[in-house]
């Protein structure tokens, strides 16, 4: 086994110390493609020891800067000191006793706590929560119960899915996800009942309404429309004014569930707690995972209580609310609404204005999109179109200098960093992209 260089603190700034991948990492990249799926994805050979705040080290000393947050995941840093305590203090007492069979307070806490923060209509019947929640232990899972929950409650079985979305890769979720056809070649049948549209147009939602419930669609026979309040996967999109207003008003007239997936949108990224909050929209059924635990396996799915009537038996899983994560969810949500939320709002705004700058000076970078620390831009040919092979040689070159960045769309670079990032931290992941583009 290799031995690993520890350094009490890691700087704030990246520091490569060897060529990349350095002699260790080299060693365990071999062993990882002798034993582990060729389906997983890997953009550049970066082998992590350890991370603190907005830094990561590799396993030979090298620190990086990281724009990345494991794909919008570590939320409060990697290895916040408040959230590591709550892991600590409960692998102490409970690792786990499956809340499908069993109770906890850990998971009861955690699910008071998103259910009195669910963006949904104020509770009836003198009702002190205006959600119910259901655990799961991903993004994917997150997205099969509410298909699954949709489908009960409506006692419909069609559902109106978006171009570019992506909502994970088991078969339901697969299924619904419209962003690279890699992810569904050679996997059919897929579930049926699935219509895809184009997202985030007015257009769209013409074509929803006046070509697709007066042909091929009905609407009495539609659960739900699940939509991205950005979408993520797809290129960090948002979208027009009144777009998701307009489902909403779809959704009401015919009698279908709108389905809003927060997994990497939510979970105070884009400044509030929910994306969808920044367009003053009620869903009926909110996905969330990714951000909710600072890192640790952990998703759920936040419904109107009127919704969630399947019987006991109907859903469950083994690990779903796992106490250790759970635990780690009720210290990530204090840490965002004791100022990480506001720092991502603070940062994005110093992040657009940086990148609006970037594309002053380099026409080839578009101006940016985004909320919060949710933002991407798209890289240009001298043509003006999409230039996808510019964006991969910007994230191989900026990984060289240090600085970890992940692509999304066709040809854009999300931003998704800790939301614990800095302004300093920000000028130099903007230095690095702007050395690149001089190279």
């Amino acid at each position: 086994m290799l031995s690993i260089p520890i350094n009490l603190n890691l700087p704030r700034i990246p520091r490569l110390i060897t060529s990349l991948p350095g002699p260790r990492a080299q060693a365990i990249v071999q062993r990882d493609r002798a034993v582990t799926s060729p389906s997983y994805t890997r953009d550049y050979p970066l082998v992590v020891s350890r991370g603190q705040g907005c830094m990561v080290e590799d396993v030979d000393g090298n620190v990086f800067l990281d724009m990345t947050a494991g794909i919008a995941v570590t939320a409060t840093g990697h290895a916040h000191p408040e959230v590591v305590k709550a892991i600590q203090e409960q692998s102490e007492r409970l690792l786990h006793m499956s809340g499908t069979d069993f109770y906890y307070e850990p998971m009861v806490e955690l699910a008071e706590q998103l259910a009195i923060r669910a963006p949904f209509p104020n509770p009836q019947n003198n009702a002190k929560f205006p959600a119910k929640v259901f655990f799961t232990n991903s993004g994917a899972e997150s997205n099969e119960a509410a298909i699954k929950l949709a489908r009960y409650y409506t006692k419909r079985s069609l559902i109106v899915a978006f171009l570019g979305a992506f909502h994970g890769r088991t078969y339901g979720a697969m299924s619904l996800t419209g962003s690279k056809a890699v992810q569904r070649a050679n996997f059919g049948p897929l579930v049926p009942g699935v219509t895809h549209i184009p997202y985030g147009t007015h257009a769209s939602l013409d074509y929803l309404e006046k070509q697709l419930f007066t042909t091929i669609l009905p609407a009495p026979e539609v659960a739900a429309i699940i939509v991205e309040a950005i979408q993520g996967e797809g290129g960090y999109i948002v979208p027009e004014d009144g777009f998701l207003q307009r489902i909403r008003d779809i959704c009401d007239r015919y009698g279908i569930l709108m389905v809003v997936d927060e997994v990497q949108a939510g979970m105070g990224r884009t400044g509030r707690l929910f994306a969808i909050e920044h367009w003053g929209v009620m869903p009926d059924i909110i996905t969330i995972a990714k951000g909710i635990a600072s890192g640790l396996p952990l998703g759920a799915i936040l419904a109107r209580p009127e919704l969630m009537t399947w019987p006991p038996g109907s859903h469950a899983t083994t690990f779903g609310g796992n106490p250790v994560a759970c635990a780690a969810g009720i210290a990530t949500l204090r840490l965002l609404e004791s100022g990480l939320m506001t720092n991502a709002t603070q940062m994005g705004q110093l992040l657009q204005a940086s990148l609006t700058k970037l594309h002053q000076k380099f026409p080839r970078v578009s101006l940016p999109r985004g909320k919060g620390l949710m933002v991407a831009v798209d890289l240009l040919d001298e043509q003006g179109n999409l230039d996808h092979k510019l964006r991969d040689r910007i994230i191989q070159e900026a990984f060289l200098r240090g600085l970890l960045l992940l692509g999304c769309g066709k040809a854009a670079i999300r931003f998704c960093p800790p939301l614990v990032i800095d302004s300093d931290q920000i000028h130099i992941a903007l230095q690095i992209i702007s050395e690149v583009l001089s190279s």
